[in-house]
């Protein structure tokens, strides 16, 4: 079965507590400290997968958790780290986070490996708490708590082309025709009920990749038919080729047709609208087709569009009409089509508010929030030990981390009260 969305929930690992214990030896009256550290929780890590298509899988199962980590105990054994928990995905899923549906990670690349929640931290045991004037501490750090987040796992197909038309405009039998796809086809409203891929090898050399979306009608970017749930696999396609019945078998209008396709494309997406397209003017083998190609050579001109008459059932046209579209495709970009991450994630404090961090541009970051207002409040930045204490601050309470994990590189601007600092880490 074809699922192209899921809904899951994840969380990490809760680090093992710390231990408080003592040494306990024959002849050794006053043993010190020996309480070991817990083990740090399991991590939340994704993989894409070239050998999935879908995310069936994840249609029961839902709820996916890391082990946590083991306690501390004494002589100063350190607990057990928690396993990570590796979930699978097919490459070209995009994961979101579910209340506000912004992208966290586009996972377009095979074996790319994403964690996208660490483990909470050990506990420290009591061994670490030892001073001169405190030689018996009786207590030990607890473990940190996981983190936790509920997901929307969202696939887009990788094709180079889109393939578009109404029902039975023939779009299955040309992918048959150019490619290795085996779609079913038949005469009935929806020929393809899930987006079909296929590859292209053309003889000089050259690889197409073109998706097979199922057939659109008039308000499938508002829901309508199958368009709603498919129009997003062509998202990162670069150029679209649409199919349409020169023939007018059904009675349809090709002109109307392809300009009710383009209205719900640009509904749907205005960066979809704006990819190149070519007309395939197809069954050119009836008797028919010449009804309406002189009404769609007008349109094509009058768009900038170029036009291949084209029959798919013999194959007439079909290797000009995909000469083209290789030119356009060569002519763009060839980096793949990634969607940027939107979603960084807002560091809570045990008892209120904490800290955010936000991309306020390329290579620049702002850290803000109470907590950070409270320090700079008391902090003379300006002295060495003033400064120092500022640098503990952000390693203390994990800020360091967090913007290493929203990205942060060395050499990126970090603003902070309105003050800048180079991030060297």
């Amino acid at each position: 079965m074809f699922i192209d969305e899921a809904r899951i929930s994840v969380s990490s690992g809760k680090g093992g507590n710390g231990c408080a214990s003592f040494r306990r030896e024959k002849f050794v009256a006053a043993g010190g400290p020996d309480g070991g550290d817990g083990g740090k929780g399991g991590d939340i890590i994704f993989e894409a997968v070239s050998d999935a298509n879908t995310l069936a899988d994840f249609r029961y199962h839902r709820i996916f958790k890391a082990e946590n980590g083991m306690d501390g105990s004494g002589n100063r054994c350190f607990g057990k780290k928690g396993e990570d928990l590796v979930i699978r995905v097919p490459v070209g899923t995009i994961i979101k986070e579910a209340e506000s549906g912004l992208i966290i990670v586009d996972m377009a690349t095979e074996g790319q490996r994403e964690v996208l929640l660490k483990g909470g931290k050990g506990g420290k045991g009591n061994q670490h708490f030892a001073t001169s004037t405190m030689q018996i501490p009786q207590y030990a750090q607890p473990g940190q708590e996981g983190k936790k987040l509920d997901l929307i796992l969202e696939l887009k197909v990788l094709a180079d082309v889109g393939l578009l038309g109404y029902p039975n405009a023939g779009k299955s039998t040309f992918l048959s025709r150019v490619s290795n796809a085996k779609p079913k086809i038949a005469d009935y409203p929806f020929t393809t009920l899930t987006p079909q891929l296929g590859v292209v090898q053309l003889s000089y050399g050259k690889t197409l990749v073109i998706a097979d979306i199922p057939g659109l009608i008039d308000g499938a970017a508002d829901g309508a038919g199958l368009g709603h749930e498919f129009l997003k696999h062509l998202e990162r396609t670069r150029v679209l080729i649409h199919l349409v019945d020169a023939a007018g078998v059904d009675g349809r209008d090709p002109v109307e047709d392809i300009e009710h396709i383009n209205h719900e494309l640009e509904i749907f997406s205005e960066d979809l609208a704006r990819l190149p397209q070519v007309i395939g003017a197809n069954k050119i083998d009836l008797p028919d087709s010449e009804l309406f190609m002189e009404e769609l050579q007008a349109y094509a001109e009058d768009h900038g569009i170029r036009i291949f008459p084209i029959s798919a059932a013999t194959g007439q046209g079909v290797r000009e009409l995909l000469d083209e579209v290789v030119r356009i495709r060569d002519s763009q970009d060839p980096a793949p089509v990634i969607f940027e991450r939107e979603y960084f994630e807002m560091a809570q404090e045990d008892n209120g508010p904490g800290y955010t961090i936000e991309k306020t541009g390329d290579h620049e970051f702002e850290v803000y929030g109470p907590v950070l207002d409270k320090m700079l409040g008391y902090t003379h930045l300006e002295s060495e030990k003033g400064f120092d204490f500022f640098q503990k601050f952000l390693r203390d309470r994990g800020i360091i981390d967090a913007l290493e994990q929203n990205g942060v590189e060395e050499g990126d601007t970090i603003y902070i009260g309105g003050i800048a600092f180079d991030f060297f880490h």
